[in-house]
Order: C-alpha cells, then structure tokens, then sequence
C-alpha cells in the first residue's frame, strides 16, 4: 500500500529538507509583514495602498513564480538519476525561463493604479496603491531568478545559503524601509513608495547574494554555460511542464482573493474579522506548504533513481507529517477562536466576525495540509496537470458557486463564504489523494525536457 507509516529515517531525511524550507517561506512572508507594520503608522489610506499593491504584485506574478517550479521535477530527478550534465542543463534552463517570465509580469504589473481604479477600489488608495506596484517592477526580475535559484539549490538539497539569504534579505528590508518611508541622511520620507523602493532594492540583492552564497556548489553547473540550455524547444517544454503548476497557484490565490473582495461588499467588520481568520490560517499554511516543497525533491531523487519503494515512503512521509501537524493546529483553532481573535483586535465586533471564522480555519486545516502535500509529491513525480484541473473543479466550479450561495442567497454571510472554501479544499484534497494513489502504483517515469516528449525513461 503506498501510504504506509513512515520509519523515522523517511521523516529526518523529509525535514532536513523541510524545515529550511519552512523558515524561508516565513522569511518572505516576514518581508509584507514589516512593511505593512512599518507604514501603518502614516496613514490608513497608506496602509491600504502596501496591502493592497501586494496583493496586486502577488496576483501578477503567481504565474510566473508557480511555472519556474518545474525545475523540483527537472533538476531533482536528475539528481537523483546521477546525471550532472542534465542537472547543468535544468539549472541553466530553469535561470532563462525565470528572466523571460519577468518580462510579461512586468507588464502586468505596469497598468496597477488603471486596474484597481477599475475594480472599484478607493479613490484615495487605488493611485498610492498602483505607485507601489509599479516601483516594484524592477525588482521582478531578481525576485523570479531567486525563485530559480531556490528551486534549483531544493532540488539539490542544499539549503543554507537560502536561509542566510532571506534573513539578510530581512534585514536589508527592514533598514531601508526605515530610511526610505521616513527619511533620514539626506533622503526624503517617501511614504508608500518608500516602502516599495526598500522592497525592490531587497528582492534586487537576494539573487546575486544568493548566488555568492551558493557559487561553491552551483559552479559546476553554471560553467561552461551550455548552449543546449538556450534551444527554444526544450524550454518551451519546460514552460509546458510549469505552466500548470502556476496556473494552479494563480486559480487557489484568485478564489481567496475574490472571497476576499466579496467579504469586503458586506462591510469593513467583515473583511477585519476575516482578515484576522486568514492570517491565523495564512501562518500555519506554511509548515505543509514547506512539506510539499520539501516531498517533491525527495520524491524526486526516489524517482530519479528508479526507487519504488523510497518513492512511497517519501510520500507517506509527507502525508502523515503535514496531517499530524495541521490536525493539531485544527484542535488550537476550533477550541481556542477567543484567545487567538484577541491577539490581533479588542474590537467587539471584529472579535465576533473572527471567533465565527477561526473555527471554521480549523476545519479546512487538514484538508489545506493534504491537497498541498499532494500537489508537492505529485510534482515530484512529474503530474503537474493533475492539481491545476483538480483545482479549476474544486475551487472554481464548486467552491466559489457554493460560498456565493450561502454567503449571498441564503444570508449565512461570512461564514457563508468561508463554508464555500472549505467544501472546496475538501473536494480537491479528496481527488488529488485519489490521484495520487494511483499514481503511486504506476511505473516511475523520469522528466526529461530534453527528450522529443517530456517523459522518457520508464521504470
């Protein structure tokens, strides 16, 4: 049976990889949580603006960032295959792949303030709101060949530079963002677009230190720079093979943007309440995201090597870790809403919005840590398609309707949305379970974006 208990060798090997992983997720997201502390002591129109030229910057770029990870099934198989030309090759693939997709997510990025004015954001927020965006522009392109180097150093279970990384990256942030928002040693207070320059120069600088900190191990495969990795057939492969992956981020971050906007159309206690629920849920997603990143390298190698059985242990590894892990969290959320809503508000009606929502966090945990684990082994066993076709039936044809129905027709408000994406997270992490089941039964095939189809070699 594929999903039998793991030995503790299979969990060490997992969070060895995994916990890293974890700190980098959180680092990154540390980076939002500065600027927005930092800037809300301006002005609510200034908070409002970072919050949401974030979500702006996210929404455009989740594509991008989701397609580079094609690299956890090219580069770790290949690792695990022994194969150091094809490990050169993904790595090289993987850096060019990220500058072109900066490319057109710069030009999405471009016409923010346009775009927000016409989803009928606030008059005083949309314009601070698209400055932002658009100071973060140059920025992509470091933040995307980061992501492909992140990738890449996963792939090869080398993590320490990443984490030195982010946590300079942090600091670089957090002094900048002092500087540039409120001015000092001959700069002018910049406000929000302070905050966007403090963020551009940090995501500009994580690329190249990364690659100081890393160039003892990635030497080998960035030199001599092969020209096999500049063929436009292979990479349109490998963009293939991503392509889903980042669609199936940008479907999951669409659905809770748009149950976000809907909670904003009942009325500012909603979107409070729920935005602390979300946070709450947002902190305790790492762990598993981390999980999935770390499952689809070890199942990766398992798989590049022909391995069988490390493949199922691999993945049930995974599975039991991020299931035990979010139904505790689940237990903290659905017993104790009160204690958790109050670190965030003392606002009475905020605090009933939220204590209605946590419990409800509590439910889809589980679910939330199972489809994501899944996503991550599926990738690792080069089934990207799976979690993008699950998702469009999960969260858009069946969630989304549902959270519209109960939150707008039958009255229920924000529990209402909420109930919506918890049967959706359910119904995707069912079929990708199933799926992923299956797939542990077939024979192991290896990604190799050099060959005339992307699968090759068969085990």
């Amino acid at each position: 049976m594929p999903f039998r208990p793991p030995r503790a060798a299979d969990l060490r090997a997992l969070l060895s990889l995994a916990l890293p992983v974890i700190v980098v997720q959180l680092g990154l997201m540390a980076m939002g949580v500065v600027d927005t502390i930092m800037i809300g002591h301006l002005s609510p129109e200034a908070l409002a603006a970072v919050a949401l030229g974030n979500v702006y910057f996210f929404g455009a770029s989740i594509f991008g960032l989701g397609t580079i990870m094609a690299l956890d099934p090219v580069v770790a198989h290949a690792v695990g295959a022994g194969d150091q030309e094809g490990v050169a090759i993904g790595v090289q693939r993987g850096l060019i792949l990220a500058a072109l997709l900066s490319v057109p997510t710069a030009l999405l990025l471009l016409p923010a303030a346009s775009v927000l004015t016409w989803l009928k954001q606030p008059a005083e927020v949309a314009p601070l709101a698209g400055a932002y965006v658009v100071v973060c522009i140059p920025g992509t392109i470091g933040f995307f060949v980061f992501t492909a180097f992140r990738q890449s150093l996963q792939a090869l279970h080398r993590v320490r530079p990443m984490v030195i990384t982010i946590v300079i990256a942090n600091l670089i942030n957090l002094a900048l963002n002092y500087w540039f928002i409120y001015g000092g040693f001959g700069v002018p207070a910049l406000g929000v677009v302070g905050s966007a320059w403090a963020t551009t120069v940090s995501r500009l600088a994580m690329a190249p230190m990364l690659l100081g900190l890393a160039w003892p191990l990635l030497r080998q495969h960035l030199r001599p720079w092969r020209a096999a990795a500049l063929e436009p057939a292979p990479l349109g492969r490998l963009f293939r093979l991503g392509a889903p992956i980042g669609m199936q981020y940008l479907l999951e971050y669409g659905v809770f943007a748009i149950v976000a906007l809907l909670m904003g159309a009942m009325g500012t206690v909603q979107v409070a309440g729920h935005q602390v629920a979300i946070n709450l849920a947002s902190i305790t997603f790492m762990v598993p995201l981390g999980l999935s990143a770390a499952a689809a390298v070890v199942v990766g190698h398992a798989v590049g090597r022909g391995d069988r059985d490390a493949t199922h242990r691999a993945a049930s590894a995974a599975l039991y870790t991020a299931v035990g892990f979010m139904g505790t969290t689940a237990i903290l959320l659905l017993t104790l809403p009160g204690p958790l809503a109050r670190l965030y508000t003392g606002a009475p009606e905020v605090l009933a919005v939220a204590v209605a929502l946590i419990p409800l966090a509590g439910v889809f945990q589980v679910f939330d840590g199972i489809q994501v684990t899944s996503i991550g082994i599926l990738r690792g066993l080069g089934d990207t398609r799976t979690p993008m076709l699950t998702g469009i039936l999960g969260f858009w044809l069946l969630g989304l309707p549902v959270s519209l129905w109960l939150g707008f027709t039958l009255d229920f408000g924000p529990r209402g949305l909420w109930w919506g994406l918890v049967l959706g997270l359910a119904v995707v992490a069912g079929f990708l379970l199933y799926r992923l089941r299956r797939k542990l039964r077939q024979p192991l095939r290896r990604i190799r974006v050099d060959a005339s189809a992307v699968v090759q070699t068969e085990w």
